[in-house]
């Protein structure tokens, strides 16, 4: 019987270069999982150092600041005292009693109080502010000024209608003669601003429409408070009717 010999070393050979071999077929993912890596972060840089970008935001940060300035260029207005509540001369005002609001007033600013100006003590008005009026420098008057005073009146008749704080009344007496009868009215003091009215209804008409207290220079006191003692019969009349469209 005949024996047979197989020679294996090729094959064996050939095993052994398979597995000696630099680069097994093994290891080919590996390398093209850090390829990609690489090349992501090669692309995230790029795009970090891309100048396009940057000239993109300073665009938009330079537009921004643009509207900005030319909206506040544009706007003009100044802060400017105006009265809470109806003023009369002779009030002793206090930044309590006003307000502020923004307001262009162009050249026109050196004629009103405005934010700053107002002095430490207050002021004295010097003229009628209507409420919401803005207060002009003109209508601030000094405490060492105060030359006026409040005397309350009880006019004979009713009060006209035109009567209300701030106006200007003329305060007219009557007195009464030794027959009884009444001399010819006349001023005792004119001019004087009404502070408040003190009756529900100017209309009604009665021997007396109420009470007006009125504001009356401290030199014609004196006459107003004889005519009143004596019995005279006062009356309150408009110094003067407002315009009426």
């Amino acid at each position: 019987m005949g024996l047979v010999w197989i020679t294996l070393a090729p094959l064996s050979a050939r095993i052994q270069r398979w597995c000696h071999d630099p680069v097994p077929p093994c290891e080919v993912p590996k390398v093209s999982r850090l390829s990609g890596r690489a090349q992501s972060s090669a692309r995230a840089r790029a795009f970090a150092l891309d100048p396009r970008l940057a000239i993109g935001i300073v665009l938009v940060v330079a537009s921004v600041a643009g509207v900005v300035s030319l909206v506040a260029a544009s706007d003009d207005s100044i802060e400017v005292y105006a009265a809470a509540s109806t003023l009369t001369p002779g009030d002793r005002v206090t930044d309590r009693d006003l307000i502020l609001r923004n307001v262009k007033l162009n050249e026109s600013s050196d004629l009103y109080i405005v934010r700053g100006d107002l002095p430490n003590e207050g002021f004295i008005a010097t003229r009628p502010i209507a409420k919401g009026e803005l207060i002009p420098t003109s209508s601030l008057g000094s405490h060492q000024g105060i030359s006026l005073t409040a005397v309350v009146i009880v006019p004979q008749g009713s009060i006209s209608a035109t009567v209300d704080t701030g106006a200007s009344v003329d305060v007219w007496a009557s007195a009464e003669a030794d027959d009884g009868s009444f001399a010819a009215p006349g001023v005792i003091i004119a001019g004087a601003i009404v502070q408040r009215v003190l009756e529900e209804d100017s209309f009604v008409a009665s021997s007396s429409g109420g009470a007006v207290e009125v504001l009356v220079p401290r030199s014609r006191v004196a006459r107003l408070l004889e005519a009143i003692a004596n019995g005279n019969i006062i009356s309150v009349i408009p110094s003067n009717l407002p315009a009426r469209g």
